[in-house]
C-alpha cells in the first residue's frame, strides 16, 4: 500500500469537493464546470503519475545529502518538528516565488494557475514538471540533520494544508489572516489582475510574504487564470504550453546571450530591441469572458462515465504501488505502461469537450485497444477470469455509446 499522505488523502479530497458542490447547489453560485473540473483533476492525475518517476529529484537527492553531508545529529523533540516545519515552509515560499519570477521555472508551475475557476478541484491541478525546478530549494534542510522521512512527511502536510484554501465559499478569517495562509490570501495569488500578480506565495504561513514584501490583501474580486489563457481542456498540452510559447520567443531572439537571459528573467521579458518587458495587461471585467465549450448532456454523461472508471483505476494503481513488505509492486516498465494508458484517457476526456477531429479516432482506438489489453493481461498474468467479461461489457457499452454520440452529432468536430 502507498503510504504517501497525499495519496492517502485522495478520498478526503473528493468528499470535500462533494461538500463544495452541495454548497454550490444550495447557494445557487456557479463554482464548477464539468470540463474545467475534469481538466483540473487530469492535471492532478498526470502529476501523481509523473511523480512515480521524478521522485528521485525530491527524495533521492535529499537522502543522498542527508547521508553524506549532514553536520548535525538531531533528536526528535517538539523543537525539532517546529524548526523543520518552519524550514520546509520557508523553502516552499522561495521555491514558489521563484516559480513565478523565473521564466523557465514558471513553465513548471503555470499549470496550477491556468484554471479560470476557483474551487477545491483547482488545488489538485498540478504540474508534472514543477519538481524538476523546485526540488533544490529544500535540499539545504538536509545539511542540518533533519531525517528524510520526516522532511517528506512535513512537506506532504504542507501541501495538504493548501488544499482547503482553494475555495470561494470561505471569506476573511480575522486574526488567523495575520499568521496563516487562507482562502482570501490565496484567491489573490490566483488572480491575473496586475495588482495581484506574483503576490502571496505562502504555503502554510503568510508571515513570509509579509516579511519579504510580497503580501497583498484581497480587495476587489480577483479574475482567475493566467494572462494568456490556454483555452484548452487538454491536460498534456497544459503541461507544455508555456514551453511551446518560450520556444517561439527564443526563435525571435537572435543573440545567444539574450536567449540565456530570457530563460531566467521574469515571464514576459524580451530584449529591449524586441519591445522589452511585457507586463500583465489590465482585465476589463465588463468584456472579459471565460473559455467555455458547449456539450450536450449525452456527451457530458459519456465523459463522466469514462472518467469515473479512470479515477477508480488510477486510485487503485497509486494505492497499490507498494507490497506489504514495503517493496515496489510494479517495475519501472509496468509503471510507464500503465501511466501511458491512464494519460490517454485523461487527454481524450478533455479534448472530447473541445471537439477536435483527431479525438474521434483516438477514442475509437482506445475503446478497441483497452479491452483487448485487459483480456491479454488476464490471460498472461492469470488474473481472475471474470475480467474477460468485464472487458467485453466495457467494449459493448463504450462502443455503442460513442457510436450513438457521433451518429446523432452530439460531438461537434472542429
Amino acid at each position: 500500500m502507498n503510504v504517501n499522505p497525499i495519496v492517502l488523502s485522495i478520498p478526503i479530497f473528493f468528499i470535500l469537493i462533494g461538500i463544495e458542490l452541495l454548497v454550490e447547489r444550495f447557494t445557487h453560485k456557479k463554482l464548477y464546470t464539468l470540463p474545467d473540473t475534469i481538466a483540473n483533476l487530469s492535471c492532478g492525475i498526470t502529476q501523481q503519475l509523473s511523480g512515480l518517476f521524478l521522485k528521485i529529484f525530491a527524495i533521492g537527492a535529499y537522502q543522498f545529502l542527508f547521508e553524506h553531508f549532514a553536520f548535525l545529529t538531531l533528536e526528535r523533540t517538539w523543537l525539532y518538528w517546529l524548526v523543520l516545519f518552519l524550514l520546509v515552509d520557508l523553502a516552499y515560499y522561495w521555491a514558489h516565488r521563484m516559480s513565478h519570477e523565473v521564466n523557465l521555472f514558471w513553465g513548471g508551475h503555470v499549470v496550477h494557475h491556468q484554471s479560470e475557476e476557483y474551487n477545491l478541484s483547482v488545488a489538485l491541478r498540478q504540474s508534472s514538471l514543477q519538481v524538476v525546478w523546485t526540488f533544490a530549494f529544500s535540499l539545504p534542510i538536509a545539511f542540518f540533520g533533519f531525517r528524510t522521512l520526516d522532511f517528506a512527511l512535513i512537506s506532504a502536510l504542507n501541501t495538504l494544508y493548501q488544499f482547503w484554501i482553494h475555495t470561494e465559499t470561505i471569506g476573511k478569517m480575522g486574526w488567523f489572516e495575520y499568521i496563516f495562509n487562507t482562502p482570501s490570501h490565496h484567491r489573490v495569488h490566483h488572480g491575473r489582475d496586475p495588482k495581484y500578480i506574483d503576490k502571496n506565495h505562502a504555503g502554510s504561513l503568510i508571515i513570509w510574504d509579509r516579511m519579504f514584501g510580497t503580501f497583498q490583501a484581497e480587495e476587489e474580486k480577483p479574475t482567475y487564470g493566467i494572462t494568456k489563457p490556454i483555452n484548452s481542456w487538454n491536460a498534456a498540452y497544459a503541461n507544455v504550453s508555456h514551453y511551446a510559447e518560450m520556444g517561439n520567443d527564443l526563435k525571435r531572439i537572435p543573440r545567444w546571450s539574450d536567449r540565456l537571459r530570457y530563460l531566467f528573467k521574469k515571464p514576459g521579458w524580451l530584449p529591449e530591441y524586441l519591445g522589452g518587458y511585457r507586463p500583465a495587461p489590465a482585465v476589463d471585467k465588463a468584456t472579459y469572458r471565460k473559455y467555455e465549450t458547449t456539450a450536450g448532456l449525452s456527451l457530458n454523461l459519456y465523459v463522466l462515465f469514462q472518467y469515473i472508471l479512470c479515477l477508480t483505476g488510477t486510485a487503485l494503481f497509486l494505492f497499490s504501488q507498494k507490497n506489504p513488505d514495503g517493496t515496489d509492486r510494479f517495475t519501472t516498465t509496468e509503471n510507464l505502461f500503465i501511466t501511458i494508458l491512464i494519460s490517454v484517457v485523461v487527454v481524450n476526456c478533455g479534448v472530447l469537450f473541445e471537439g477536435k477531429t483527431w479525438v474521434r479516432w483516438a477514442e475509437w482506438l482506445r475503446i478497441i485497444l483497452y479491452p483487448a489489453l485487459l483480456v491479454a493481461a488476464t490471460y498472461l498474468l492469470n488474473w481472475p477470469a471474470w475480467l474477460y467479461g468485464a472487458g467485453a461489457v466495457y467494449f459493448v457499452v463504450s462502443a455503442g455509446w460513442f457510436y450513438t454520440l457521433q451518429k446523432h452529432e452530439k460531438i461537434q468536430l472542429v
